[in-house]
């Protein structure tokens, strides 16, 4: 993408599972890419050409450094399950603030991407979904967190793009994960009886495309992303449980058993969920928080959660390519390379 050629590119979150299947194609461009880490980051995975430099985003140290010179900024690193508001508060919001702060400090940076979430818009169940100009109304501490970062780097000096992606699938992708092991056993879910839940989706090479697009002169202000269609939890998983039997040969037919537990039975199960981890961090403070929890429970609970994403198709000229039975192939193939089912 000629625009990127022989810029200085920083990306925060980049060890994560966007960061990975950005980073390459950021390469291809021509940029000059820095990878921001923590001095606890696996970077092992990282492209050679991609260089590496510690900054903390908690406390600033490095910032500064880690931000000379560099012409545009891509923020990723996001914390997406935490056991309550604290946490998302800590890790998101503070985060973007002294982020801010330090680019309101570096002359040189021309242009912010943000990778926020459809959370901070808020649910939606009526196509085509929720536009940029709808007024926000996060369900979770999580989109509040999401929402904050988008409002604490809108002041800065510099053209800030915004990008709000659905729910991202693809390899490497923890988020998910625990579906997959259930397709596995032939059963996946989908919140509550009686109602289809429908959502969008989106392929991770779309979304790093996406951040790419957005790069551009052009670009500005706040852009939707979904893969062209509209989803329901039921039916992804089903497309994903055809995927996993094609290269697997389980679920046993292909047949995957969708359960549709009572919205009171799954708030009482994240309960349960988010108690056992808040205690189990008191003997062990660095323990992975579950994906099922309160928060995501919050967020499983509303109607549907469509965005609608034609402003970047009409202003940018963007359009996602992964048809959704081909990207949960890539996806079911990247989990049974790397040994996660």
């Amino acid at each position: 993408m000629e625009p990127l050629r022989g810029k200085r590119v920083l990306v925060t979150g980049g060890t994560g599972f966007v960061g990975r299947h950005l980073l390459p194609l950021l390469l291809e461009t021509g940029a000059q890419v820095t990878c921001l880490t923590r001095a606890s980051s696996r970077t092992a995975h990282l492209p050679q050409k991609a260089a590496v430099v510690q900054a903390d985003l908690q406390s600033g140290a490095g910032l500064a450094q880690a931000l000379e010179g560099q012409e545009v900024v891509i923020h990723l690193a996001a914390l997406l399950f935490g056991l309550g508001w604290q946490d998302y508060l800590r890790a998101n919001a503070v985060a973007a603030a002294v982020l801010a702060k330090a680019i309101s400090r570096t002359a040189s940076v021309e242009r912010v991407v943000l990778v926020s979430s459809l959370a901070a818009a808020g649910p939606c169940a009526v196509s085509p979904g929720v536009a940029e100009d709808a007024l926000p109304m996060p369900v979770s501490a999580y989109g509040w967190s999401k929402l904050l970062v988008e409002r604490t780097l809108l002041p800065l000096g510099v053209k800030l793009v915004i990008l709000r992606p659905p729910i991202i699938y693809g390899s490497a992708d923890r988020g998910l994960l625990p579906v997959f092991r259930g397709l596995r056993r032939g059963f996946a879910v989908s919140p509550g009886m009686f109602r289809e839940f429908p959502v969008s989706v989106l392929h991770v090479r779309d979304m790093a495309r996406a951040v790419l697009r957005v790069c551009a002169p052009e670009a500005e202000g706040l852009y939707h992303l979904n893969d062209g269609q509209e989803h329901t939890m039921a039916g992804f998983c089903r497309v994903a449980g055809r995927a996993l039997h094609s290269l697997t040969g389980r679920p046993a037919g292909g047949h995957v058993r969708v359960l549709r537990p009572p919205l009171p039975f799954m708030v009482a199960t994240a309960a349960m969920s988010t108690a056992f981890a808040g205690l189990a961090s008191c003997f062990a403070p660095f323990a992975r928080v579950p994906n099922w929890n309160m928060d995501k429970c919050r967020e499983a609970r509303q109607a549907g959660w469509l965005a609608d994403a034609g402003r970047i198709g009409r202003e940018l000229g963007w359009k996602p390519g992964m048809p959704l039975a081909e990207g949960l192939a890539e996806t079911v193939e990247g989990y049974l390379r790397e040994k996660m089912l």
